[in-house]
């Protein structure tokens, strides 16, 4: 049996990677090697800076830039994280603020470039008719690829206080928050019916706003493409063997031809929101991940 390639592989946990970390799923022809970082956004920078990584979940919005700016990942059609986003635009209880309102107020996000962050401004967008230039963005956090500038609309700098704490002081009026969005009565969403809202959208558009995706490392494919082609089938089987409920909301997506609709969206409302340089076509998204998967993946 000829040797396995090890990929130095940076994935969240998740129900569909439970069995890849566990190594109950497993290819003779490849090995995981994980590195647990958490949050799993602090991996982000130096794999798109430093190709850090052989394999790594990677925000959309994250390898949009780096494709635009030819930082050295190669997008696998595979989405690993994805969520409904309108309620994490929260307000403090005692100072709550409708989404009529919003417009001219101070709104913290952990970055200008989050992908979350891009979600809820769409959603906004399209719901209230609010541009990302009629809100006065604060950040704490510089963007992972760092050939991009932010717009001059958004301000860095919260004083090292966490998004919650600048709610309390009264220093922002609302805030984007993801994975680490409070629970209890102290905070409340902006858009009252953004459950309903969310169920409309999937309805319509028939797939979870994007969230994570993952990318391999460019000097991997060129190296051993096999092993990627190998590492990509393990991600398939290991989300085919998690057990979902038909008709509801799904937090993967994999395959080229089912990610085209949801990517030429994205890249569409990056351009609006100043976060990409230039449109970015699909063919250009995908085809480095084309060449190294084959043609026979969809």
């Amino acid at each position: 049996m000829p040797e396995h390639t090890v990929l130095r592989t940076v994935l969240a946990d998740h129900p569909h990677t439970a069995k890849l970390k566990s190594g109950e799923i497993r290819d003779e022809r490849v090995a995981l090697s994980f590195t647990d970082i958490a949050p799993v956004h602090r991996a982000f920078a130096p794999m798109v800076r430093e190709e850090a990584y052989d394999l790594s979940e990677l925000a959309v919005v994250t390898a949009l830039q780096a494709i635009a700016y030819g930082r050295p990942v190669v997008l696998l059609p595979a989405v690993v994280a994805a969520r409904l986003q309108r309620g994490c635009l929260i307000a403090h209880a005692a100072r709550p603020v409708a989404p009529g309102q919003l417009a001219g107020t101070r709104v913290g996000v952990r970055s200008y470039t989050q992908t979350t962050g891009m979600w809820v401004r769409a959603h906004l967008a399209e719901d209230f008719g609010l541009a990302a230039d009629d809100i006065h963005w604060i950040t704490h956090e510089e963007p992972h690829v760092a050939q991009y500038t932010d717009p001059d609309f958004v301000t860095r700098g919260s004083g090292g206080n966490s998004l919650p704490d600048l709610l309390r002081e009264g220093r922002i009026d609302a805030a984007v928050l993801g994975n680490d969005l409070p629970q209890g009565e102290e905070f409340v969403r902006v858009v009252p019916d953004a459950d309903a809202r969310d169920e409309q959208w999937w309805s319509r558009h028939g797939y979870m706003p994007v969230n994570h995706m993952v990318v391999a490392g460019a000097s991997v494919c060129r190296r051993d493409p096999q092993a990627v082609r190998a590492a990509y089938h393990l991600l398939l089987r290991a989300d085919a063997a998690v057990e979902r409920p038909d008709g509801v909301p799904a937090p993967t997506l994999f395959g080229f031809d089912r990610l085209r609709e949801p990517i030429e969206l994205i890249v569409g409302t990056c351009l609006e929101q100043g976060l990409l340089p230039r449109k970015l076509t699909p063919e250009e998204i995908f085809e480095p991940a084309r060449s190294v998967l084959g043609s026979g993946t969809t």
